[in-house]
């Protein structure tokens, strides 16, 4: 086993620890069991820290599917359970789209239960008039500017070739 570590300059507003705080960088380790005598390109330190934060991206897709039902089984039927895990997916997916081709800033990362608060539980009524389909709602809901601009982004995309 291996430890590898990292100093790197935090970002504006991070919070370090009092050992950071002392000399301002932050510190980060690894570990590894690849063996010390590997060579090339998966020996390189470099790899192994981008290996490492692309699994950390795995793990919060994990996270965002348990936290969409894929973690809890409502009934002791298989055929229920697969209905409830396919549904499930349906909607972790959607999510992920959604945050990735319509959303920005603080909602583009936001977890599924800020998005249900902010974003899927408003009030709004898609109307339809002049050959055209069109989102109403309150101007004055803390969200509707952010919920309007992602209304427009997936209606542009719909009417692309």
């Amino acid at each position: 086993m291996r430890v590898l570590a990292r100093r790197e300059r935090p970002h504006p507003g991070a919070q370090l620890t009092l050992f950071e705080a002392a000399d301002g960088w932050r510190y980060s380790l690894r570990v590894t069991s690849l063996p010390a005598a590997l060579r090339g390109w998966r020996a390189n330190p470099a790899y192994i820290d981008a290996a490492h934060r692309v699994h950390a991206r795995v793990e919060d897709g994990i996270r965002t599917g348990k936290d969409c039902g894929t973690g809890r089984f409502p009934s002791e039927t298989t055929a229920m359970n697969k209905a409830w895990f396919t549904a499930a997916l349906i909607s972790a997916t959607l999510l992920a789209r959604l945050r990735l081709l319509a959303l920005d800033g603080m909602l583009a990362r936001a977890e599924p239960k800020t998005l249900r608060c902010k974003i899927l539980h408003a009030a709004a009524r898609i109307t339809r008039g002049a050959r055209r389909r069109q989102l109403k709602i309150q101007a004055s809901r803390p969200w509707a500017p952010n919920i309007v601009t992602a209304w427009e982004r997936i209606s542009t995309l719909a009417h692309a070739p």
